[in-house]
């Protein structure tokens, strides 16, 4: 691995404590590499660097903005292989997942690129007094990002680009088990022509010190954060602290719901696309899948086929289409939720078996009759499980569907387009899979409701979520 330190104001570091930790790929468990730890006096370090460099890039023009993060699109375009080589490595995803990761995480570059020149404002006359309301979006300052394991490329260029694009420098801490493909990052940005100290990363056993230290800096304005919603309501209540802006991507609970009239073989395709992406780590995963009683026994027939041709091993190997899961934890829990289900009643149709071996791996399974009992039917699975139900009433499986305190992704499968766009709008979710089984896309407002989250990240709305609104009232 070619970068491993600290990367503070443009270059590579120890670490003011010295202290590093193993990074191990889930495939095999060896390390892959002992990567530097960062502590307050590095958060500090960091925040300097982001502050000098913020004052000259916010000065810049949205132009010059966008170019360097348009010649960012274009390097990482030409190294996808390269990104999704680290993907793998550290996080265990088979490689053709790991390709889709890269491309995706690359657009997020080549559309704020497009989004930093578009910063529109308003100037108009105020009604009664006749005075000019002058309204302008300026870089709300420096921002704190923190970013999950699942997505290790993705979550970062996300959350980058557009405050890149709005003007702001950061810092960014990325998740303890997979630190690596953002740190190869950075000699990409600097290539592209990102200026010294405006993006920093600060890898650390020690994040929530870490973190809530940044966060109680009045230099920093924003905080960015994709996670679960259990350390997303701490730092909210760190944020609190200081206002800070918070863009908060958390936890979910995704139901997918298949009609009688559904195309099954599409039905099928996208339950597979949003159960499997990621192996199911991923909070847009289908989580509780509802089918209708009149089909349910052909949708489960053919689910289950089509996980049988799965083949698990080493992310690594092209011909593999499932990998490991992150870590020992991850696949642990996943083991104890089908257990529970099946204690409570659900039926095996294929896999929950825990494999021996090196690895975190776990097969690809389907669980029908699910009880709403279950573990798996509250909380995410966060595996390559299908936990499957039925239903026969329209307006008993969107109560059902709603009934979680997450609210960031449903999938809905018909045919009748009216029946599908009037279920879509009743279904209390931030975003919604309408015949597709995949909803991530950077020209769309990515984001949720209720415990699911704060905020947008993509579309339009991803860059403004670092911006402020300035309104200036005015006389000539």
């Amino acid at each position: 691995m070619d970068h491993t330190d600290l990367y503070i104001n443009g270059t590579w570091c120890a670490g003011a404590s010295g202290e590093r930790f193993d990074v191990l790929n889930p495939a095999t468990e060896e390390v892959l590499a002992s990567v530097a730890s960062a502590d307050i006096k590095d958060a500090d370090a960091a925040l300097d660097a982001a502050e000098a460099a913020m004052a000259k890039w916010a000065a810049k023009t949205p132009r010059e903005r966008s170019e360097v993060l348009r010649k960012a699109w274009e390097l990482m375009t030409a190294r996808l292989e390269d990104f999704a080589r680290m993907i793998t490595l550290e996080n265990g995803k088979a490689r053709s997942d790991a390709m889709g990761e890269a491309t995706y995480a690359a657009e997020f570059f080549r559309w704020f690129a497009e989004e930093a020149v578009r910063a529109d404002g308003l100037i108009t006359h105020a009604p009664a007094s006749g005075a000019r309301i002058i309204v302008q979006h300026k870089p709300a300052g420096l921002a704190v990002l923190v970013t999950p394991w699942n997505y290790p490329a993705a979550m970062g260029t996300r959350k980058i680009a557009p405050a890149l694009a709005a003007g702001c420098g950061v810092i960014i801490k990325p998740a303890s088990e997979t630190p690596l493909t953002m740190l190869a990052l950075m000699p990409l940005l600097e290539e592209a022509g990102v200026p010294a100290g405006l993006v920093n990363v600060l890898p650390s056993k020690r994040t929530g010190a870490l973190v809530d230290h940044m966060l109680h800096d009045p230099r920093v304005r924003v905080v960015s954060f994709t996670g679960s919603t259990a350390v997303g309501r701490k730092l909210l209540h760190s944020a609190a602290d200081q206002v800070l802006k918070p863009a908060m991507e958390l936890g979910g609970n995704a139901p997918l719901i298949v009609f009688d009239d559904a195309d099954l073989d599409e039905a099928v395709q996208g339950t597979m696309l949003a159960k499997m992406r990621n192996l199911g780590e991923a909070c847009t995963a289908a989580n509780r899948i509802y089918v209708h009683e009149a089909v349910a026994d052909d949708f489960t027939r053919r689910l289950v086929e089509a996980m049988k041709k799965l083949k698990v091993g080493d992310g690594s190997d092209p011909d593999v289409d499932v990998g490991p899961l992150v870590n020992a934890e991850t696949r642990d829990k996943v083991a104890v939720f089908v257990r529970d289900a099946v204690e409570k009643g659900a039926k095996i149709e294929v896999g929950g078996d825990l494999p021996g071996g090196k690895g975190f791996f776990y097969p690809p399974t389907v669980l029908s009759g699910v009880p709403e009992t279950a573990d798996c039917v509250h909380d995410e699975i966060f595996g390559p499980v299908a936990a499957l139900q039925t239903f026969t009433d329209q307006d008993d499986v969107i109560r059902r569907a709603n009934d979680t305190e997450y609210g960031l992704v449903a999938y809905v499968f018909t045919k009748d387009m009216k029946r599908g766009l009037q279920v879509c709008e009743k279904l209390d979710y931030g975003m919604v899979g309408f015949n597709r089984g995949l909803v991530s896309d950077p020209a769309a407002p990515f984001g949720g409701t209720k415990q699911s989250g704060l905020g947008r990240e993509g579309g339009h709305e991803g860059m403004l979520e670092f911006m402020e609104t300035q309104y200036i009232s005015a006389s000539w």
